[in-house]
C-alpha cells in the first residue's frame, strides 16, 4: 500500500513542478509583452513632445519624471528586450528626459502646450470656466494632444525658416565681405605691379625722349615762301 502513496507524491511533486515552470514561463512572456507594447507606444508618441514619450501630464514635478524614467528606462533597456527598435526607444526616452530636466527646453514646450489648449478651447469656442475644460474628457484630451502637435510643428517649421533666413543673409553678408576682400586684393596687386614696372616706364620714357631730340636736331627747318 505504500507504494502507490510514494507514486501520488512523486505525480503531485512532478505537476506542482510544471505549474511552476508554466507560471514561471506565462510571466516571463507577460513581461516580455509589457517590455514589447511599452516599446511600441514610445515609438509612436510625438517625439517632439517629451511629455509623450514618457507618458506624463504636463506640469508634473521632477519627482515623478525621474521616478517614471528609472521604471521605464529599465523596463525596456536593449540589454534585456529582444526587440529589434528597443535602442532606439531607448535613446528617445532618455532623450525626453534631459529635455524636460532641462529648464529652458521644458519652458518652451510648457509654453506650447499651453498655446495649444488656448487655440482649442477658441477653435471650439469654450472659456476657462467651461466644464470641458475645467474636467475634460477622453476627447478633449485628445484633440489637446493633437493640437499640440500642430503647435510643435508649426514652431520648428518657423524655427527653421528663421535659420534658413539667418543664413541666407550670413550668405549674402559674406559674399560682400569676399568681393569687397578681393577688390583690396586686386587693387593691392595692381599697385605692386605698377610699382614693379615703374622703372622700366620710367626707362622707356628716357629713350623715347632722347630719340625725339635727335630726331629733331636732324630736320631743317622750311624757308617760308613769301607772298607777293
Amino acid at each position: 500500500m505504500a507504494a502507490p502513496e510514494k507514486d501520488l507524491k512523486k505525480l503531485e511533486a512532478e505537476q506542482a513542478k510544471d505549474d511552476a515552470d508554466l507560471l514561471a514561463s506565462l510571466d516571463k512572456e507577460s513581461k516580455e509583452f509589457d517590455k514589447d507594447s511599452e516599446i511600441e507606444r514610445i515609438l509612436a508618441a510625438f517625439r517632439a513632445n517629451a511629455y509623450d514619450v514618457l507618458d506624463l501630464q504636463p506640469g508634473v514635478p521632477d519627482e515623478d519624471i525621474k521616478r517614471t524614467y528609472r521604471k521605464k528606462s529599465l523596463l525596456i533597456h536593449p540589454d534585456k528586450s529582444s526587440h529589434p527598435r528597443a535602442p532606439d526607444a531607448f535613446d528617445r526616452l532618455a532623450l525626453a528626459y534631459q529635455t524636460l530636466l532641462d529648464e529652458k527646453k521644458r519652458a518652451i514646450l510648457d509654453e506650447a502646450i499651453a498655446d495649444a489648449r488656448m487655440l482649442l478651447m477658441r477653435d471650439l469656442k469654450l472659456t476657462v470656466d467651461s466644464e470641458e475644460v475645467k474636467d475634460p474628457d477622453t476627447v478633449f484630451m485628445k484633440a489637446w494632444k493633437d493640437k499640440v502637435k500642430w503647435v510643435l510643428a508649426d514652431n520648428e517649421a518657423r524655427r527653421q525658416r528663421q535659420m534658413k533666413a539667418q543664413m541666407q543673409e550670413e550668405g549674402r553678408e559674406q559674399r560682400r565681405v569676399d568681393e569687397e576682400g578681393a577688390e583690396r586684393k586686386r587693387k593691392r596687386e595692381h599697385e605692386v605691379d605698377w610699382e614693379k614696372t615703374r622703372e622700366k616706364r620710367i626707362d622707356s620714357w628716357r629713350e623715347f625722349a632722347g630719340s625725339g631730340k635727335k630726331a629733331g636736331t636732324g630736320k631743317k627747318g622750311k624757308k617760308m615762301k613769301t607772298l607777293g
